[in-house]
């Protein structure tokens, strides 16, 4: 094995890179797939349920996973066999192998946790509901309908906390995102750039198409889980109207 670079074979092709001085990129593929995220996430499982000593977390993104290990904890823990590498990234790929078995990435992937998120569409929810129908050729109530008749899989979280980039959001009602992004994206804004679509946990800039809003709080730092989401779940988007939004937001609903 190299120092900086690590090529893992194991009846599957991977790439194990190291990502500062305690962590290793498992990168899975290069492009934006089912059957690579769903590797992803049978990784991160594994790593969950059996982590290696010095393991502190794994993040999943589209098709990779960032593994954060304990540089000091790793050092004590090796074995006579791993004390012959010569660095403490050779050592956790030593370790990673084992979590690399086609055998395992190959599994029937367990049933994904459904959650329905309301959103109420146009208006001043969704600024942008025109500009997405007018660009593809549709009505309004065309982008509303496709948009809420697909079923999105989260691939990853990030960009903010909680932030789900969902995948599965049909070519018709794809847009180019702003030239020039917007301050400040109001909280639960839902939006779509390219051929994704995603929910705005936080009130933060951002240059996605606005095309409705959720009264739901999809991060709460508060709980002990603090995202409503996780990647690996599957999103179906609820049309209600404004009148309903406001008492979703007053918790009557």
């Amino acid at each position: 094995m190299s120092g900086n670079h690590v090529s893992v074979r194991q009846r599957m092709a991977c790439e194990l890179l190291p990502l500062g001085d305690s962590a290793v990129l498992i990168r899975l593929g290069d492009r934006i797939e089912l059957e690579t995220n769903q590797k992803v996430m049978k990784l991160s499982q594994r790593l969950e349920a059996q982590p290696f000593a010095g393991w502190i977390e794994c993040v999943p993104a589209f098709a990779s996973v960032a593994v954060h290990y304990d540089p000091v904890l790793v050092m004590k823990s090796r074995t006579w066999e791993e004390v012959v590498h010569a660095s403490l990234f050779e050592t956790v790929c030593f370790r990673l192998e084992r979590y690399l078995s086609s055998d395992q990435l190959h599994l029937n992937e367990q049933a994904s946790r459904t959650v329905e998120i309301p959103v109420c569409y146009g208006g001043e929810e969704g600024p942008d509901l025109s500009f997405v129908a007018s660009h593809n050729g549709l009505t309004e109530e065309d982008v509303i309908a496709i948009h809420s008749s697909g079923d999105y899989r989260v691939y990853m979280l990030g960009f903010a906390p909680g932030f789900p980039y969902l995948g599965g959001m049909s070519e018709r009602i794809a847009a180019p995102r702003h030239q020039t992004p917007r301050t400040t994206i109001p909280q639960g804004s839902v939006g779509i750039a390219g051929k994704q679509t995603g929910v705005y946990p936080l009130a933060t800039p951002g240059g996605w198409q606005l095309v409705g809003r959720t009264p739901l709080a999809l991060f709460r730092p508060q709980d002990e889980i603090p995202s409503l989401l996780r990647a690996g779940d599957m999103v179906r988007f609820i049309p209600i109207r404004r009148k309903q939004y406001e008492l979703y937001k007053e918790g009557a609903l």
